[in-house]
C-alpha cells in the first residue's frame, strides 16, 4: 500500500482487538490486535496483513469478547489511515445491500472503497521555474522550452515539456546547467463553491409551484420520497435544481445520479449556468489521481454537489442532504455484474437509513414508481405541460404493411417526404433504430449460411463503419470476408436488416444534400467525442440525426422538429415482461426530443402493428391508459410491483453440466405455497463467452422475505464444482 499519511504500529503488545471487513469478495469480518498507542473505532480505515500481502480494510466492530484461544494466533493492524472514517449510515447501508442482494459484504465495500490504493494526500508535484543564464549549447528543443518558460513563472514540469515539445531528459539538462531550477507545485486550490443564488430562473406558475414544493422537501431534511412527474420539456431539471439550491444554503451535500455520466455535457453546462460552476464528476472515465481527489473532498465534506453514475450512490459522504435520481425509468441504473443492484431502489434505501429526502425525476416513470405515487407512497410533483407554451409532439403511425418502403428500403415513403420537408425548412430530423452496426444478420444467398459468433449463441452483427463482423455479447470480431466460408461462393454475402448505419446510408441517397450524424455507443470513443458531436448538432451543423437509445438520454435538440421510429415494434418481441413499459418509455423519450424549443414537434412511428395497446396510448397521447392496463396486468399476474422476483443463472463449460447443477438446485427448493419455482430453462441467450447458462425464476408475493428465502435455500444447496457458476439476482431487469 503506498499511503503518504498513516500511523504506524509500534511493536508493542496489543492492548484491544477489533473486527475488520475488507474489500474482497468475502462476507465476514476478521478480526485484528490494535497495537499499544493506536486508538480504533468503528468506520475507521486501516491497513492490515491478509495473506501475503498488506491491504486497505474498514474497522466494522470493536471485539468486546474475543475468543481467548486465539489471542496468540492474532495478527495486528498495521496502520491506521487519516481518512474520515465511514459513516454508520453508510456502513449500515453496506450491510443491508449485502443482505438484500445476497453478495459478500466486502464486494459492497469494495464499491465504497473504489479509489483505495490511491487514497491519502497528494504527491508533491515537481514544477520548474527559469533562474539563469541561457546554456551555451543551445539546441532548437531547448530554444522551445526556454520560450515557454520566459515568464520566470513556475510551470508544471510535465506541462512544459508538453507544451515545448521536447522529453523530461531536457529540462533535467536545464537544471543540471543551473539554468531552470525545481520547485515544488503549490496544491491545486478547491474549486469554488456552487452559488446557489448565481442564476435563479424565471419559472412559469406550475414550475414556480413544483419549485417552492422542492425547496420545502430539501428545508424539512426528513426522509421522504417525491416522484417528479414532468413531460419532455417541462422543466424538471430546473425545478428540482432549487432542492439542491436550498440544500447548499444549509451546509449539506446532494448527489445527483444520472444513467449515463458520460452522456451528460449539456446536463454539467446547465448546472454551471444555475449555480456558476460545474458539480463535481464521479464515473468511470476520470483519471485515477482525479477519482481518488474527488474521493477525498466527498468524504471530507468540500464537494457540495456530485453528479455521477450509479457507483456515486456508495461514496462516503461527509453530510449527504439529498439525493436526485435523474431519468429514474432508466434500465442503466440496474448494475448486471458483480453485486446485482438496481441504484434507484438503493438510493431510495440509502435516503432512509440517512433520514434525507430523495427526489425521482422522470417523464415516463417506472410502472413501480407510478404505483408507489398512486398509492401515496411517494409524492407526486407534476409538470404537465412544456415550459414556454411549446406543444408536446403530435404523433402519427406509418402501418407499415400499407404504405411499405421499397424493396431493400426502410424509410417508408411517408417518412422520406416528412423529412425532406423538414431540411428544406432548415430544421433538424431525428431518425431512431435501437440497433447497432450495419445490419444484425449477415448470410449466403448461395447456400444459407449465416454467420454467428464461436462462443456464443448470437449472430454476427455487420459493422462496415469498422469493416467487421462483431457479436454484441462477447466483444469477438473478424474481418468481414469476400467469399462464404461455407461454400466458397463469391460476391454471395448479404446484409439482413438494418442498423443505424445502413440507414445513414439510405438517408444519403434519400437526401444527397443533408449533413447526417450517426450516435451510437459502439461510435463513440471519448466523452469528449460524444460532446463534441451534441455541440455540432445544437448548433445546427447536422440536418439528420441517425441514433440509437443514446439519443433519448435527456438530450436538448433545440432545432428537432421531427422524429422517426424507423421500427416501433422492435422492442415488443422479446418475451420480456417488462417489454411493454420499455417501449412505450424509449419510444416517450425520443419523440419527446422534438419540438422543445420552436415550432410543433411531430413523430411518426413505423409499425405493423398500429392496434397494439402501447401503440395506440402512444399515438393518442394517453399515458393513463398506458399505466392503466400495465399496471393491471401486472396485479392479475403478481409481477412487480404486486409480486418479487429473483433469478438464478447457472453456466458451464458445457451444457450437461450447467443444466444438471441446476435440476439438483431446484430438487432442493423449500417448500412454500407463497413461492413459486419456474425451471431450470435454457436461457435465451442459451450460450455466452462459451459457457452454457440455464436460468431458474423464482416468484413471490410482495410482503414475503424472498432474499432471506433465497439465502437459507442455498445454504443446503451443493456449491459449484469445476467451472459451474451460480449467480442470483434479486429484483431482475433483464431476461435474457
Amino acid at each position: 500500500m503506498d499511503h503518504t499519511s498513516r500511523s504506524k504500529a509500534a511493536p508493542t503488545h496489543a492492548t484491544g482487538m477489533v473486527d475488520v471487513l475488507v474489500p474482497v469478495a468475502l462476507d465476514q469480518t476478521y478480526s485484528y490486535k490494535v497495537p499499544r498507542g493506536m486508538e480504533l473505532k468503528a468506520g475507521d480505515l486501516v491497513g492490515v496483513p491478509l495473506g501475503p500481502r498488506e491491504v486497505l480494510a474498514v474497522v466494522w466492530a470493536e471485539n468486546a469478547n474475543p475468543d481467548p484461544r486465539l489471542h496468540n494466533r492474532l495478527k495486528e493492524v498495521s496502520e491506521k489511515l487519516d481518512l474520515p472514517p465511514l459513516k454508520p449510515e453508510l456502513r449500515s447501508m453496506v450491510d443491508w445491500v449485502a443482505n438484500y442482494t445476497l453478495s459478500p459484504r466486502g464486494m459492497v465495500l469494495r464499491m465504497c472503497l473504489r479509489m483505495g490504493e490511491n487514497l491519502g494526500p497528494e504527491r508533491t508535484r515537481a514544477g520548474v521555474r527559469l533562474v539563469g543564464d541561457p546554456p551555451r549549447r543551445l539546441t532548437p528543443a531547448r530554444q522551445r522550452l526556454l520560450e515557454v518558460l520566459s515568464d520566470r513563472l513556475l510551470h508544471g514540469k510535465s506541462e512544459a515539456a508538453k507544451e515545448a515539445g521536447v522529453s523530461a531528459g531536457v529540462i533535467d539538462g536545464l537544471v543540471d546547467e543551473g539554468t531552470l531550477t525545481v520547485e515544488p507545485m503549490p496544491p491545486p486550490p478547491p474549486p469554488p463553491a456552487p452559488d446557489p443564488d448565481f442564476g435563479r430562473p424565471d419559472f412559469s406558475p406550475l414550475q414556480r409551484a413544483a419549485a417552492d414544493t422542492m425547496r420545502a422537501l430539501a428545508a424539512n431534511g426528513s426522509f421522504h420520497v417525491a416522484l417528479l412527474d414532468g413531460v419532455t420539456g417541462s422543466g424538471k431539471t430546473e425545478v428540482y435544481f432549487e432542492a439542491i439550491a436550498e440544500c447548499i444554503r444549509r451546509g449539506k451535500q446532494t448527489l445527483i445520479l444520472m444513467p449515463e455520466i458520460a452522456l451528460t455535457g449539456q446536463f454539467l453546462d446547465r448546472f454551471a449556468q444555475r449555480f456558476g460552476v460545474r458539480p463535481i464528476e464521479w464515473h468511470s472515465e476520470l483519471t485515477p489521481r482525479t477519482r481518488a481527489r474527488n474521493w477525498a473532498a466527498i468524504s471530507e465534506g468540500t464537494a457540495p454537489v456530485v453528479v455521477g453514475a450509479r457507483s456515486a450512490l456508495f461514496l462516503p459522504y461527509a453530510n449527504l442532504g439529498l439525493i436526485v435520481v435523474d431519468e429514474e425509468h432508466d434500465q442503466a441504473y440496474k448494475q448486471d455484474e458483480g453485486v446485482h443492484y438496481h441504484a434507484r431502489d438503493m438510493a431510495v434505501v440509502r435516503a432512509h437509513i440517512a433520514r434525507i429526502p430523495i427526489v425521482l425525476a422522470s417523464a415516463t416513470p417506472s410502472v413501480e414508481s407510478e404505483v408507489n405515487a398512486r398509492k401515496n407512497r411517494y409524492q407526486r410533483i407534476a409538470l404537465p405541460s412544456r415550459f414556454g407554451g411549446q406543444h408536446m409532439p403530435h404523433i402519427e403511425a406509418i402501418d407499415m404493411r400499407r404504405e411499405p418502403p421499397a424493396r431493400g428500403r426502410f424509410i417508408s415513403p411517408r417518412l422520406a417526404g416528412e423529412i425532406r420537408t423538414a431540411i428544406e425548412k432548415r430544421e433538424q430530423a431525428l431518425l431512431f433504430l435501437n440497433r447497432r452496426g450495419y445490419a444484425p444478420l449477415t448470410l449466403c444467398r448461395a447456400c444459407g449460411h449465416r454467420f454467428a459468433c464461436t462462443i456464443c449463441d448470437a449472430w454476427l452483427v455487420d459493422h462496415r463503419f469498422r469493416q467487421r463482423l462483431v457479436c454484441h455479447h462477447c466483444g469477438f470480431s473478424m474481418p468481414r470476408p469476400q467469399t462464404c466460408p461455407h461454400c466458397a461462393a463469391e460476391e454471395s454475402l448479404v446484409a439482413v436488416g438494418p442498423g443505424v448505419e445502413r440507414l445513414q446510408e439510405e438517408a444519403a441517397a434519400l437526401f444527397p444534400d443533408a449533413r447526417t450524424m450517426v450516435l451510437s455507443s459502439d461510435l463513440i470513443t471519448s466523452i469528449e467525442t460524444m460532446r463534441s458531436e451534441l455541440n455540432e448538432i445544437a448548433e445546427g451543423r447536422v440536418d439528420v440525426i441517425i441514433g440509437t437509445q443514446l439519443v433519448a438520454k435527456g438530450h436538448n435538440f433545440p432545432r428537432l422538429n421531427l422524429v422517426g421510429v424507423v421500427d416501433a415494434d422492435l422492442g415488443l418481441s422479446n418475451g420480456d415482461p417488462r417489454a411493454s413499459e420499455r417501449t412505450w418509455q424509449l419510444l416517450n423519450q425520443v419523440i419527446g426530443r422534438a419540438g422543445r424549443e420552436q415550432g410543433r414537434g411531430v413523430g411518426y412511428l413505423q409499425t405493423h402493428q398500429p392496434d397494439h395497446p402501447v401503440m395506440k396510448a402512444l399515438i393518442a397521447c394517453d399515458r393513463e391508459a398506458f399505466y392503466d392496463s400495465e399496471i393491471d396486468l401486472r396485479e392479475r399476474t403478481l409481477y412487480p410491483p404486486f409480486g418479487r422476483l429473483a433469478s438464478l443463472i447457472i453456466s458451464a463449460g458445457d451444457r450437461p453440466s450447467a443444466e444438471g447443477f441446476g435440476r439438483r438446485l431446484v430438487a432442493l427448493a423449500p417448500r412454500d405455497e407463497r413461492v413459486v419455482v419456474l425451471g431450470p430453462a435454457e436461457a435465451p441467450l442459451a450460450v455466452i463467452k462459451g459457457r452454457y447458462r440455464f436460468r431458474v425464476l423464482v416468484k413471490s408475493a410482495r410482503g414475503f422475505d424472498l432474499s432471506d428465502y433465497l439465502r437459507n435455500w442455498l445454504a443446503v444447496c451443493p456449491k459449484p464444482k469445476g467451472n459451474q457458476k451460480l449467480e442470483v439476482d434479486v429484483d431482475p431487469q433483464s431476461f435474457l
